[in-house]
């Protein structure tokens, strides 16, 4: 197959190596930085520049973008993708992408499916994208009446490149778990280490506080529509856990033992049971 990406950041050009590397598929790729894309070319990430004309002859289009410009890349090339091509994007919430490309593709004769890689790092960018960063991961899919056929040969892709199991669902209960599972995780990783204290740290912290600040070296821009895109959900998650820290907060001012430790016995019960 002929497989384009657009956007070979961390994701799009680790989706690139990954599938140099597993499999026989040509791939063409496309950045709005052309450093990047010379970047791809020299290390032989991709077999060509994804430009209109080759884009016309790709089976699979994989959109690595933020939000919007996944919603205005797909709009703005709706009449240049084969009737029959696959197009997957890769951002972190579904229910704004993929309300708006679904009926896109359907008045377009191609087939537009909600994706999001369960995978990455505190960084970002090309020169951090590996061919391994998806091996054991999930990837979520959103299909809208998509063809058992389709949704196999991607599969078949998705898993040929490492991913260890493909997860189908709504965008809906995608962005109401996610607000949890990542978003959450990012907003209070990145609150905690605006502690005074963490400037004194040093000889002080192991590995809880590394796991607990790893995210908090996020990419501001991306993850500010993220957030803003999925408000709703996130807002529900924050308030929540206010609503549990205050809980801890009121037993260590009451001095109140057996509150406090019925609280972390809580916490540990459900974190057995979650896994």
């Amino acid at each position: 197959m002929n497989i384009g990406i657009i956007g070979l950041g961390l994701i799009g050009g680790s989706m690139a190596k990954a599938i140099k590397e597993s499999t026989s598929h040509k791939v063409y790729g496309y950045d709005i930085l052309e450093s990047t894309v010379l970047a791809a070319q020299l290390t032989k990430s991709v077999d060509g520049i994804l430009d209109t004309e080759t884009l016309r002859e790709c089976d699979i289009v994989i959109v690595s973008l933020y939000p919007q410009a996944t919603v205005d890349y797909v709009v703005s090339n709706a009449s240049v993708f084969k009737k029959d091509c696959v197009v997957i994007d890769c951002s972190g919430v579904k229910r704004s992408v993929c309300t708006k490309l679904e009926s896109v593709a359907q008045k377009n004769g191609f087939t537009f499916i909600g994706g999001h890689p369960m995978a990455g790092t505190q960084f970002w960018g090309f020169d951090y994208s590996r061919s391994s960063l998806f091996k054991g991961a999930s990837m979520i899919l959103t299909p809208h009446s998509t063809d058992i056929a389709v949704l196999e040969k991607v599969k078949e892709l998705f898993i040929a490149i490492g991913f260890a199991d493909i997860t189908f669902t709504t965008p809906e209960e995608h962005d109401r778990i996610i607000a949890y599972t990542s978003q959450l995780a990012h907003v209070v990783s990145n609150a905690y280490v605006k502690s005074p204290t963490a400037l004194d740290r040093k000889g002080f912290s192991a590995g809880s506080y590394k796991d607990m600040t790893r995210v908090a070296k996020l990419n501001e821009n991306m993850w500010t529509e993220l957030f803003l895109e999925n408000r709703d959900y996130l807002a529900e998650e924050i308030d929540l856990l206010i609503k549990n820290l205050s809980q801890y907060k009121n037993a260590l001012e009451n001095n109140d033992e057996a509150e406090l430790r019925k609280l972390l016995k809580d916490g540990r019960d459900t974190k057995k049971q979650a896994g």
